[in-house]
């Protein structure tokens, strides 16, 4: 495979004495900084020395005031609402967030993961119906349903409402749901766009404090959780993820929460934790709950709030991890063997392989 290497254009050299001058940091820095339009003292200011202060406005993104009112009315009603997200990291993380943060303001609250074998990616006919069983009038769904739209379509013609939380990008139609957030639908001003689901979430937790006037530390607990999301969906540490990576990561080594916590320590991750550890160390572990078992079991362990439970959660979770590595091995042994026995023809540019037993979740 060639690779052609995209080099950006080298900085003014004025612009670079300049600014060296002012920030009294190395030139070759400051081309750097130059090269990704930091080209000012407040601009570098600001990127060196991170604050919350920094994060933007959530009534920003649109569909804000309209979510925040679905989910006061229904509280205002009485009515169940449930709490619906992915299976991954982000979608857990999000779920944990939000379902955390609602449950310590209304307690007519509970949530769903769907199952990856019988169910598959975000919402589903399973979902639904176990919405309108349990009688739940209003599902937030968290890092999906942004293209959901006949199922959403069938919620709202059976009495359900709907606050789509997502940041893939949208189709060409809309789901018919009571709000609708995400900061890459078209017609959305919010300044960030690269936002992760569990991202997303932080905002509408945030606008319902501002909303109910609450002090935006109460959030702040969560910010481990938009971290690891952050680091485990591969989202670009940019502009706000940067912020909201910064005062996560601090969160996750100065006190984080206990599962967590009782993660990092079954993991043997005792020295400082960085975004490369969040990706090879806690990710794989949290992921592998949904891969082998049910994510239901991840959500489980984020929301513990005692050292004793989460330290269970944290075991169960960690042996999902161990066997997703077994199996990952076996697969790719086996497929390896496959491969020597009726080696590919010489002008062949890709190899195709299948096996009925192996695992989907892990392939």
């Amino acid at each position: 495979m060639k690779k052609k290497w995209l080099f950006k254009k080298s900085p003014d050299p004025i612009k670079v004495r300049s600014l060296s001058s002012k920030l009294n940091i190395h030139p070759t820095l400051v081309s750097l900084l130059l090269q990704r339009d930091i080209d000012s003292l407040a601009k570098a200011q600001s990127y060196f020395k991170p604050s919350l202060a920094q994060l933007h406005d959530p009534f920003l993104m649109r569909g804000m005031s309209n979510a925040v009112k679905a989910i006061e009315r229904s509280i205002s009603n009485h009515e169940k609402i449930l709490v619906y997200g992915d299976y991954d990291v982000d979608g857990t993380t999000a779920v944990a967030l939000i379902y955390g943060f609602l449950q310590s303001l209304y307690p007519e609250i509970d949530y769903y993961i769907p199952d990856r074998y019988s169910e598959g990616y975000g919402l589903s006919n399973a979902g639904i119906q176990y919405a309108l069983d349990h009688q739940y009038k209003l599902i937030i769904t968290l890092d999906c349903g942004i293209k959901a739209v006949e199922l959403v379509d069938k919620g709202v013609a059976n009495g359900l409402s709907f606050i789509i939380c997502d940041h893939h990008l949208p189709g060409e139609q809309l789901p018919a749901a009571a709000a609708i957030l995400d900061p890459k639908q078209v017609g959305c001003n919010y300044p960030y766009k690269e936002l992760s689901g569990c991202g997303v979430a932080y905002k509408l937790a945030t606008a319902i404090c501002i909303n109910r006037g609450i002090n935006e530390h109460k959030v702040y607990e969560y910010l481990d959780l938009v971290a690891v999301s952050i680091a485990a969906d591969i989202v670009p540490i940019t502009g706000e993820n940067r912020v909201l990576s910064y005062f996560g990561l601090r969160k996750l080594n100065a006190k984080p929460r206990q599962g967590l916590e009782a993660l990092l320590k079954i993991g043997g991750i005792k020295h400082q934790v960085d975004i490369p550890e969040v990706v090879f160390g806690l990710a794989p572990r949290i992921n592998a709950a949904g891969r082998i078992d049910h994510a239901r079991t991840a959500v489980e362990l984020l929301l513990s709030n005692n050292a004793q439970q989460a330290e269970k959660w944290a075991k169960n979770v960690n042996e999902h991890n161990s066997l997703r590595k077994e199996t990952d091995s076996s697969i790719t042994r086996e497929a390896l063997e496959m491969i020597e026995k009726q080696p590919p023809a010489t002008d062949s540019k890709s190899t195709v392989l299948f096996k009925e037993d192996w695992h989907k979740g892990v392939i």
